[in-house]
């Protein structure tokens, strides 16, 4: 299964770069709202939450417009998604962008957001 990893033992500074890059990628613009990727803190800890491809998405689809690629992606068909917001209640790391009279979209594993990090944190991993 292809999905994007957080590597151990490397901190993120929540520089939002990989967030900046995500939104600037599909939205074309610097939005964080607009990534499907986020930066929390946990205590002291900063950190990349990622979609962990979990399907929960899916399952909660009614249009049958997420599914899963041959590579274990779970992918949104634009045309076939309604706009319904089921999906983004669904996700329970809440990276599901969803904006006013759009489809949803949601992390793909494409890498972007890995290559625009200074600190190396992301990677695109095959489990």
């Amino acid at each position: 299964m292809k999905k994007l990893s957080i590597k151990k033992g490397v901190q993120c500074m929540a520089c939002l770069e990989c967030v900046r890059a995500c939104s600037n990628a599909y939205y074309k613009e610097f939005h964080p709202d607009k990534a499907a990727l986020k930066i929390v803190q946990r205590g002291e800890n900063v950190r990349p939450m990622v979609c962990v491809q979990c399907g929960k998405c899916a399952a909660a689809c009614p249009s049958g417009a997420i599914t899963q690629n041959p590579k274990g992606v779970y992918m949104i068909n634009k045309k076939k998604c309604t706009g319904c917001g089921a999906c983004a209640k669904a996700c329970p790391f809440g990276l599901i962008v969803k904006t006013e009279g759009n489809p949803a979209s949601k992390c793909i594993a494409c890498g972007i957001c890995a290559k625009a990090c200074p600190m190396d944190v992301l990677e695109v991993v095959d489990e």
